[in-house]
């Protein structure tokens, strides 16, 4: 059997899988609070017709023996949660997380969320809200109707000033063992999972957490030039792949003319 053609099948069905991550990372490289995804390959089980080590016929033993792999495969895709530039728009709700954290969002099921978009915005009766409208939890209370400014501190202290006076509450923060074992949900949303491990809360600059940064946003954490350097490298490992796949062709059709 002609593994190579196999080798290179697989090869070529990675790398396309390379393209649609390095492509979906570029596509979200303005999308506030978004973490790039990296691919992981890992090679396949191995053909061995002679074991190293094994008995050779004059008693001794084989240095080295034989080993045939069978292509690659794509093991993993994991987020990569490193600190994303801070953007400054001057809006009083827009928040970003300087360091490690999330903030708590209750989806319409009832179930909790997670993200790192600190773009927030206001509901009608006064409920802090993402951009889709699902409400923020981590602590936000219900502004008082009428409030005239909003500061939010470092360390999560938030102070309102409304009509009846002052309006101050602090928020808070969760973070897991391994993010990058949580759910992606899409809508800058993520969910925990059992390789996530369960949510861990705290306030912010305290124990490790992150802080808070007002009237900016945290944007993508994609490397723009490096993700274009890696289609250029999937590219050409597609295009050698596929050679190896017409090699093999034109090896078996001289096999085959042979009977001519």
């Amino acid at each position: 059997m002609n593994l190579s053609l196999y080798s290179a099948a697989s090869g070529m069905e990675a790398q396309q899988l390379n393209l649609n991550v390095i492509s979906h990372n570029l596509a979200n490289a303005n999308t506030t609070g978004f973490k790039r995804s990296k691919i992981e390959f890992q090679d396949l089980l191995y053909h061995n017709p002679k074991q190293a080590g094994a008995e050779a016929g004059d008693g001794g033993m084989l240095p080295t023996g034989i080993e045939i792999g069978h292509g690659t495969d794509v093991v993993s895709t994991a987020k990569v949660f490193t600190q994303g530039m801070m953007k400054q728009t001057g809006e009083m709700l827009d928040i970003a997380i300087e360091g490690d954290g999330f903030l708590e969002v209750q989806m319409p099921d009832g179930n909790l969320a997670y993200t790192r978009a600190g773009a927030l915005k206001i509901s009608p009766d006064g409920q802090i809200t993402t951009s889709d409208g699902l409400p923020v939890l981590s602590g936000f209370e219900p502004l008082q109707q009428g409030f005239s400014a909003i500061t939010i501190s470092p360390n999560g202290e938030v102070s309102v000033e409304t009509p009846n006076g002052q309006q101050n509450f602090r928020i808070n923060l969760v973070r897991f063992n391994n993010p990058a074992g949580l759910r992606s949900m899409g809508g800058n949303l993520f969910t925990e999972t059992q390789a996530s491990g369960v949510p861990d809360q705290g306030l912010p600059r305290e124990n490790g957490f992150g802080g808070i940064i007002q009237y900016h946003l945290e944007i993508s954490n994609v490397n723009v030039v490096e993700e274009m350097v890696n289609m250029i490298m999937a590219q050409r490992a597609y295009e050698l792949n596929s050679k190896s796949i017409q090699t093999s062709d034109s090896m078996l059709q001289q096999i085959a003319q042979l009977k001519r």
